[in-house]
């Protein structure tokens, strides 16, 4: 069973993501400012650009029915719910695959190796939009071409990591959705001491080849530094390497565990999962599929909405809008998910007030 949280009708979001409840403000303890570096780049670029614009995306289409190509860093399971959202946001703004757009597919699976091939298949194909699913993707997408337009749902700061130029104007031929799950890693700490008060040690699960990886650990090392938390770091970026991780976090004395958020561990849902229950350890993890599948709890911004506005930014860029004139946009729901039957077969007892604080509780 489960139960949500009822929402005010007042604050519920909208398709442009323009501001953020008071309630997910207080909770993630970020200022979400849509303005980080570069906010003075001049406009004469962009301007230019939306001239051009709409006969280049003319030109990259192949025939009269424009190809979306659809690019993740994830697999076609883990992609399912998020996939069905780009598909309803492309049909309310009148596209509607099979029927007057095509969308092709490239899953990476958790391996890297794969992108940059990918990203070239979809560069010589000359489609007319690619979705990129997470920052390893974007970043192979942009190296692949500077001509198609990419619309990124990433969650990492795309300023920060080179695939922007600002958040306001990006500039160039990329824009997108942050999720700011990289971001949340300090509140993750938190939460998952809240829930295992008695925690020494926490141990964090990071893949060394996401290029976020060190944004995250500095978040979760500040916060850890900050709350006099001893925290223990095992990089995992193999399939072969899960289970070590875990029995080496397991002799090392580690309490309790927070996942970084990263495409490899998405693809690798069921073994992480699989193993912490198996050696009953309590886990915290960046997006609510976990939480869903069995795991204890999660933070993260919801990815549904992401993937919603997302796909508006493609159909506005089909109809000849530039991706240099459309601002990276920001999330603006916050999800706490909690689950009540792990936690009772872990021996925890789940706060009131942090079953206050979820939106959502299984049980």
């Amino acid at each position: 069973m489960r139960r949500e949280r009822k929402t005010n009708p007042k604050c519920q979001t909208g398709p442009e993501f323009d501001t953020f409840s008071a309630r997910s403000a207080d909770l993630t303890g970020l200022k979400m400012n849509r303005i980080t570096r570069g906010e003075f780049i001049a406009l004469g670029g962009a301007a230019a650009s939306s001239l051009v614009w709409p006969r280049a995306a003319r030109a990259q289409q192949r025939g009269p029915m424009p190809v979306i190509g659809y690019f993740s860093s994830q697999s076609r399971d883990f992609d399912g719910p998020r996939l069905e959202a780009l598909r309803r946001s492309l049909s309310e703004a009148g596209y509607v695959d099979g029927a007057n757009v095509a969308i092709e597919y490239r899953w990476a699976d958790g391996n890297y190796d794969r992108l940059a091939g990918q990203a070239a298949e979809f560069s010589r194909q000359r489609v007319a939009v690619i979705f990129a699913v997470s920052l390893p993707a974007a970043l192979a997408a942009k190296a692949a071409t500077t001509t198609i337009p990419i619309v990124f749902v990433i969650g990492a700061d795309p300023v920060t990591l080179g695939v922007v130029a600002s958040l306001n104007q990006p500039g160039g031929n990329v824009t997108g959705v942050t999720q700011f799950y990289g971001a949340l890693g300090g509140k993750r700490l938190e939460l998952i001491r809240e829930l295992v008060p008695t925690a020494s040690i926490i141990a964090v699960l990071t893949n060394p080849r996401n290029p976020n990886s060190e944004d995250h650990l500095a978040d979760v090392r500040a916060a850890a530094i900050a709350m006099g938390q001893r925290i223990l770091v095992f990089p995992v970026s193999a399939e072969n390497e899960i289970a070590p991780a875990f029995a080496g976090l397991v002799n090392q004395g580690a309490n309790a565990l927070l996942v970084a958020d990263d495409p490899f561990f998405s693809t690798r849902r069921e073994q992480i999962l699989a193993q912490a229950k198996s050696r009953a350890m309590p886990a915290i993890y960046y997006t609510r599929e976990f939480v869903e599948a069995g795991g204890l709890i999660s933070y993260g911004s919801n990815p549904v909405a992401n993937y919603i506005q997302a796909g508006a930014y493609v159909a506005r860029i089909l109809k000849g809008t530039a991706p240099a004139d459309l601002p990276v946009q920001q999330p603006t729901k916050f999800e706490l998910v909690i689950n009540l039957k792990t936690a009772k077969t872990l021996g925890l007892t789940v706060p009131l007030t942090l079953q206050a604080a979820a939106d959502e509780v299984i049980e």
